[in-house]
């Protein structure tokens, strides 16, 4: 075997991710032994996190496209098997930490991981399609984004992804299926057809700690949340559970729609949260004349980002005005949010928007501990 080729054959794998721990299987221990003949050919044997790993192909397909990029590597053979459980109690640890003590990342002091969590005072406002777009736009940018559906009545995420495949579970750990780049946890992954889900709030309160503490989402650059309407029992949990986070209102143009929204915001003042902005959606409708149509009134947002500036003393800025787009609404079908498939559309710019103007909000370093000593 040449020491040359062999080399190259290492530096190879370790451009293969792992498509759902989004890092290099090399890094992950999963490259279990590399073996190759006289003739080029790899034999490459690959430790898989659980027998039924539902991405086994994609990992296949993955590695062998990049081997045979080397030159000198003629064919490739691989091998998938699976880690006992003491290369996973390893796999765990090295992604938890010492010990895979469970436990909310986000809450830790070193995190940098921006929250926002997605709020609305009624629903049928398009709460759901201006998250995934959002995190979309996000993800698009190079930014490492999740989605925790904590609307746990109404999850409507996975279909607006367009993600079919149930998260990987390995042991007490869960990985969430990945779309666009941006990782997704919903109940909807766990429930089976069109299943409603009927529980009280002491369920909501443990199915959320349950996505944030059993769910891996590794080193995450923003975390959006999509909220229930109102202010009910995911509301105040998520701010016992994520206190950080800060909140996104979403409304309409309509007055009554931001007067209603002025209460999922003004929830802040009592949880010691920070609003963020508000998104106005369906704004207006641009006519084939260039003239615009306001099938929903105007000055909704305004009005809702004055009232929440005075109510919680603090500027809270109205960060776009999202258009209706019939594109949106396909996308939101198709499973193809509209900054993927139509982004020089109106909305998708106004979107791409208001994701740059949330990606350039600094991250305070409060409570971080600096490695800085004296000299």
């Amino acid at each position: 075997m040449s020491t040359t080729l062999l080399q190259a054959v290492n530096a190879a794998l370790a451009t293969v991710i792992d498509p759902e721990l989004r890092r290099p299987i090399t890094e992950l221990g999963m490259v279990d032994s590399v073996e190759i003949t006289d003739d080029g050919t790899v034999r490459l044997a690959v430790l898989l996190t659980i027998a039924g790993c539902p991405l086994r192909d994609t990992i296949t397909r993955d590695s062998e496209a990049a081997l045979l990029e080397v030159p000198g590597v003629t064919a490739v053979e691989v091998d998938l098997r699976v880690m006992t459980q003491a290369q996973r109690d390893a796999l765990k640890e090295q992604l938890r930490g010492p010990g895979g003590e469970r436990g909310i990342p986000f809450n830790q002091p070193g995190s940098l991981t921006k929250v926002f969590a997605v709020a609305s005072g009624k629903g049928g406002v398009g709460k759901s399609s201006v998250t995934v777009n959002l995190a979309c736009s996000l993800g698009a940018q190079g930014l490492r984004v999740g989605i925790v559906d904590a609307d746990v009545y109404g999850f409507s995420v996975p279909a607006l992804m367009g993600i079919t495949q149930a998260p990987t579970r390995v042991d007490d750990m869960i990985l969430p299926p990945v779309a666009y780049g941006v990782k997704v946890i919903s109940i909807g992954m766990f429930v089976t057809g069109n299943q409603p889900v009927a529980w009280r709030g002491p369920m909501l309160h443990r199915a959320l700690e349950q996505f944030l503490t059993d769910v891996y989402f590794g080193d995450l650059d923003v975390l959006f949340l999509d909220l229930p309407p109102g202010t009910g029992d995911i509301a105040i949990s998520v701010a016992q559970l994520l206190p950080k986070a800060e909140i996104l209102v979403v409304t309409t143009p309509q007055a009554a729609a931001a007067d209603v929204a002025e209460r999922a915001g003004a929830i802040a003042t009592q949880t010691g949260q920070t609003v963020a902005g508000v998104i106005e959606n369906m704004s207006f409708l641009e006519m084939p004349d260039g003239g615009r149509m306001d099938l929903f009134g105007t000055g909704g947002g305004e009005v809702l980002a004055e009232r929440l500036s005075g109510s919680t003393g603090t500027d809270v800025p109205l960060l776009g005005q999202i258009p209706l787009d019939i594109l949106l609404r396909e996308g939101g079908d198709s499973g193809k949010p509209i900054v993927l498939g139509g982004p020089d559309t109106p909305a998708a710019a106004v979107l791409s928007g208001i994701a740059g103007k949330l990606a350039a909000r600094p991250r305070g370093l409060a409570g971080m501990k600096l490695d800085v000593q004296p000299r």
